[in-house]
């Protein structure tokens, strides 16, 4: 999530051939904290060795999580382009499930889903009603792949609201919309904010309609504004929140208790949608490796979370 993708995916397959090396020769710490606080990682493997109960790579604890991309609106759609992919780990997911499950430690395994916005619907006609069910359609594929063999024992179901900057829709279809969902051809450089929070809602609901889990969304306080504006449409003060801001890529120098980087001593943690860290529905916060920022993690990147357990109810 939110990274360099194309860049990442080349380099990948040499990153785990290599094994890679420390990104530096800091004192590694005790583990995270405080008591209910995990760490973990998401998306691509990252390399976590030895044997069960599996520990945290140089950073120590214990593995406390793993989220993976269930689903991607352009994977399922398109042919082609920068997007199409599934970043997931067979690897790491089993590792995080057998920790929760046999050794009681961390969240076991969760689930993301690529959300495309109104823009590269198929059927966009500029309705909230049509918004509406473009999210719908994509929740009842989430649930489907989530359905279709993979581990879940973290029941939060995350969209994934970004703007990755990548072909066939750098918005993602959030703030333009184009000439089909994998045209890459603009024909409206505008979005209404009430089209983008009835696709959110839409996924939220059907989510809520159709299964026992619970609804989240990954995002940031500024990508969050840019799409959803600062009023109405953008509150979600009882959605689960997954951030991505402030990050490090000094992943063991500036390492963080609870949500400060720097050991506890800051920055902090932003949460958006009127949410900040004190809000019980701030889960997760993704503080290093995205964006494409190496740290070093595999040899060339890992994204790094801080996982918060005692909240998800």
């Amino acid at each position: 999530m939110r990274r360099t993708w194309l860049a990442l995916a080349a380099c990948l397959a040499l990153v785990l051939a290599g094994g890679g090396t420390a990104a530096a020769s800091v004192a590694a710490p005790a583990g995270d904290g405080p008591p209910g606080f995990w760490w973990g990682s998401d998306s691509w493997p990252i390399p976590v060795t030895g044997s069960a109960p599996y520990s945290m790579p140089r950073l120590g604890g214990a593995y406390g999580g793993y989220i993976g991309m269930t689903g991607n609106w352009e994977y399922w759609l398109c042919s082609g382009g920068a997007e199409h992919f599934l970043a997931y780990s067979k690897t790491n997911a089993a590792q995080a499930h057998t920790n929760f499950v046999t050794y009681h430690k961390g969240v076991g395994v969760g689930a993301y889903w690529f959300m495309g916005g109104p823009g590269v619907d198929p059927h966009y006609n500029g309705s909230t009603s049509e918004a509406s069910a473009w999210g719908a359609q994509q929740a009842a594929r989430a649930l489907a792949d989530i359905a279709n063999g993979k581990l879940f024992d973290y029941k939060v179901v995350w969209m994934d609201i970004e703007l990755p900057g990548d072909t066939p829709a750098p918005d993602n279809g959030w703030n333009s919309v184009y000439t089909s969902s994998c045209s890459g051809v603009v024909k409206q450089s505008y979005v209404p904010t009430s089209l983008d929070r009835a696709d959110f809602n839409g996924f939220a609901n059907y989510i809520a309609a159709h299964s026992a889990y619970k609804v989240g969304v990954y995002s940031s306080a500024g990508v969050w504004a840019s799409i959803f504006g600062t009023g109405t449409d953008s509150l979600i003060p009882h959605t689960y929140e997954w951030t991505y801001e402030p990050e490090t890529t000094s992943y063991a120098g500036a390492f963080p208790y609870g949500w400060c980087l720097a050991h506890g001593a800051g920055p902090c943690a932003q949460f958006f949608g009127g949410q900040t860290s004190a809000s019980p529905y701030a889960l997760m916060w993704q503080w290093s490796g995205g964006g494409g920022a190496t740290n070093g993690i595999g040899g060339f990147n890992g994204d790094l979370d801080t996982i918060d357990s005692t909240r998800q109810g």
